[in-house]
């Protein structure tokens, strides 16, 4: 089995192509289960997010699991098969040390990804999927990822798809404490962006979630309302900004709504910024001539901005991150060797035991015990030189000079 890591990002692919792919939290535990269920695949977990979808692997071929991932989403091969990437063994730890340091993401140094890449692992976990080469793989990773935010300066100055979210709603209308915002759902995200946006004093926050006690509960620390996610329709006509980011697999918001909204509001502009993955917001939403409608992929040049301190720490990231590679990669190697290790152990316990064995029988007949010992030492020797002398006796040419400096290096005597 090899280590692998298979998938697509916001650099390889698209949103619309993303969001095909992404896996729902309570559907986890079943698709690992399904994945690792043949002999291809030992270990395996699943990162999915707004920005990515990744496999991480041990396994035979990679290729069994890609064709697994487009079967699984009930596409064909080649629809994805463009914007994926394969990266083996080292590629792979390289790979997961980034993502989890914040290097790999859209925003540079953002510690979001780093929880979702744990929530990942804890989903494996659960599965029964992470054996000893994922364990140790995440394990690693994690102790990477808090040296690289705790020694260098990538997670400095904060900058987040919320903050991007601010700025661009900054940008359309004047002074954001005459506006009211609607958060549609009240997940991970949500709760960021209501923080950032609570700050600006708007006149009236709203949180529409499907469970209201869980909506009530978010609403309650912004000194905001709830509603009912049913009831939405009744109401979006009332906010000028709506940011949305559920767990949906459909479409919440139409464009049939949203032109009602509209005219109730008398042809005032609305903001709206869609995070989900699928999306929430209908993309012909953005065709209406009074509505700003931003995806993730939208947000990715705000938020190149106040990047310049995380990037000058980009490189004393990498070099962390290279020396840890190199480290759980002599772990891989080391580990590659522990069937042979055993295979000499288990020899050489043999020979001890066949010759104990033997010198017990001769004490036992009342043998010299010093004759005994000298026999002793003389048959575990010859069995445990018996190996390499014949190797080098049957040797020649380079072969034999190749394995004497070998047996030389073994047997120095310090």
């Amino acid at each position: 089995m090899t280590l692998f890591a298979l998938g697509l990002n916001h650099t390889t692919a698209p949103l619309p192509v993303r969001e095909r792919v992404v896996f729902h939290v309570e559907k986890l535990f079943d698709a690992l289960g399904e994945l690792t269920r043949g002999k291809s695949v030992a270990e395996a977990a699943i990162l999915s997010t707004c920005n990515r979808t990744e496999l991480y692997l041990s396994a035979e071929q990679p290729q069994a699991a890609a064709a697994w991932l487009a079967e699984y989403h009930r596409l064909n091969p080649s629809e994805i098969s463009p914007y994926l990437y394969t990266l083996p063994q080292e590629q792979a730890v390289r790979h997961a040390f980034r993502v989890a340091s914040g290097l790999d993401s859209m925003v540079l140094g953002e510690p979001q990804i780093l929880g979702q890449l744990k929530d990942a692992v804890r989903s494996a976990q659960a599965a029964g999927t992470l054996g000893t080469v994922l364990h140790k793989l995440f394990q690693r990773t994690f102790a990477v990822a808090k040296e690289v935010r705790s020694t260098t300066q990538v997670g400095a100055n904060s900058v987040s798809m919320a903050a991007a979210a601010v700025k661009l709603a900054a940008r359309i209308f004047p002074d954001l404490k005459d506006q009211k915002v609607l958060f549609v759902g009240a997940g991970e995200m949500i709760e960021l962006c209501a923080t950032h946006f609570a700050a600006q004093a708007p006149a009236r926050i709203t949180v529409a979630n499907r469970t209201l006690e869980r909506g009530l509960a978010l609403a309650h620390r912004f000194s905001g309302r709830a509603i009912e996610l049913r009831s939405l329709a009744e109401h979006l006509q009332e906010y000028d900004i709506v940011v949305s980011c559920t767990a949906s697999s459909l479409p919440i918001l139409g464009k049939g709504l949203v032109e009602r909204a509209l005219r109730a509001r008398k042809r005032r502009p609305m903001f709206m910024v869609d995070l989900a993955v699928p999306r929430d917001i209908e993309a012909e939403v953005g065709e209406l001539d009074d509505v700003f409608l931003y995806t993730l992929d939208d947000l990715q040049g705000i938020v190149q901005g106040n990047l310049d301190a995380r990037r000058s720490s980009l490189e004393q990231a990498e070099a962390i991150i290279e020396t840890q590679v190199g480290q759980f990669m002599h772990w891989m190697s080391a580990r590659a060797s522990v069937p042979l290790i055993r295979q000499l152990r288990e020899q050489g316990e043999a020979a001890r035991r066949h010759e104990l064995e033997r010198a017990l029988r001769l004490l036992h007949k009342g043998e010299d015990p010093k004759q005994v010992l000298e026999a002793l030492s003389q048959g575990l020797t010859n069995k445990l030189l018996h190996g390499p002398t014949q190797a080098l006796n049957e040797a020649a040419g380079e072969e034999r000079r190749a394995l004497a400096e070998l047996l030389e290096r073994l047997y120095r005597s310090k």
